[in-house]
């Protein structure tokens, strides 16, 4: 995808009222009808996605909230399941970005109707956290402006972004319709808007955004020096996991204290699937069955078929798998799942030449037969 640039002026340092200011301007000259963006709870301690179609209220949104309570491509499913009216402008951060980009491949979101809008993200803190946070003091505007600056969230002493966060190596907006632009740039002056085809010819006409050749020259190296930083920790991370897990008796203790509570299937934003086996009559047993299982060994764990849970729900989205996290910050006994998962998707992806979210003219392999395919892996 070939990018044309714009820049938006910030002054006074006011990085958010630059961001909040550009898209209030998306409403009110009619380019979209609603704005898909994260807005802060009444209680102040907290943010949530929240469909805007009044332009005042933008002013109040945090395109840059440091949370990531429900992932967007969730919602984007359920919003462009039926005949959308007018046009939805959805701000997505990158992992977001990569999930809406499967579940378009999967016919899970319709895109006709939709303008993404990706920005970057140096990183979040897991909800419960925040709230804390908010509660002792808060983020501080400028506080916010120097994590950007630098590439990544400086949290005070005490509190971490979430795992998935310090150890993800897209932090950068790409292949979005409009991509807003944070990280290399000097945001004491200005945010870089990198402008991509489909809406390229609408977006200038007007005049509404004067668009050049080249963008920030200081953004490619900060993004690089950024995800060389994470991409260290990553693999330092995935190789803990690969020691921890690399038996079927060392991948059970991991995963002993599941309750098979779903949290973790709910929050996927690739588990889309309207009926799911593991909430079928398959596996609502009878007493009968628990009792005979339970003679057979002497004893019976339960819940039973947690192993099995993981294992079906790994095999089923893998490959599509983009490590937003969600899963891990889903779970109440705090289970190392995105990390787990992180692992085998990034095998098999790297298996298969295939990269999550990357492209949508890249087809998943769950969906694509090669007859010279994993000959490597089978020996044949």
């Amino acid at each position: 995808m070939v990018n044309k640039y714009h820049s938006i002026a910030v002054k006074d340092g006011g990085v958010l009222d630059g961001l909040n200011t550009f898209l209030k301007g998306l409403l009110e000259n009619g380019f979209v009808s609603a704005l898909l963006v994260p807005k802060m709870l009444p209680s102040g301690d907290g943010y949530v996605q929240t469909l805007i179609l009044d332009p005042t209220q933008v002013q109040k949104v945090n395109p840059c909230a440091p949370t990531l309570p429900v992932h967007s491509a969730r919602i984007l499913s359920e919003l462009t399941s039926g005949q959308i009216k007018g046009r939805i402008g959805a701000l997505l951060k990158p992992c977001e970005l990569k999930a809406v980009v499967e579940l378009v491949k999967f016919l899970q979101i319709d895109l006709d109707n939709v303008v993404t809008i990706g920005i970057d993200c140096p990183g979040t803190y897991e909800v419960r956290d925040f709230a804390v946070l908010a509660k002792n003091g808060g983020i501080s505007q400028s506080l916010l402006i120097e994590g950007l600056q630098k590439g990544e969230q400086q949290p005070p002493e005490g509190y971490a972004l979430r795992r998935s966060c310090q150890i993800c190596e897209n932090p950068a907006a790409v292949n979005a319709d409009i991509n807003l632009g944070l990280l290399g740039c000097d945001l004491s002056r200005e945010i870089e808007v990198a402008v991509g085809e489909r809406f390229r010819e609408e977006l200038a006409e007007g005049g509404s955004l004067k668009l050049a050749d080249k963008g920030s020259a200081g953004r490619p190296g900060a993004i690089k020096k950024l995800t060389a930083r994470r991409r260290k920790k990553r693999e330092e991370v995935l190789k803990q996991v690969r020691d921890s897990t690399g038996s079927l008796e060392k991948l059970m203790q991991v995963l002993s204290t599941c309750i098979r509570c779903h949290n973790c299937m709910n929050a996927c934003p690739i588990c889309y699937c309207k009926e799911c086996v593991f909430e079928s009559n398959v596996f609502e047993h009878t007493s009968d069955q628990f009792l005979s299982w339970a003679a057979r060994k002497g004893a019976l764990r339960l819940p039973t078929d947690t192993l099995l849970f993981h294992l079906t729900r790994m095999s089923h989205m893998a490959t599509s798998c983009t490590s937003c996290g969600l899963c891990s910050s889903a779970c109440p006994n705090q289970l190392p799942v995105s990390d787990l998962f992180g692992l085998i998707g990034g095998e098999l992806q790297e298996m298969f030449a295939y990269g999550a979210g990357r492209a949508l003219e890249e087809q998943p392999p769950v969906i694509v037969f090669k007859e010279d395919e994993l000959q490597a892996e089978t020996g044949s």
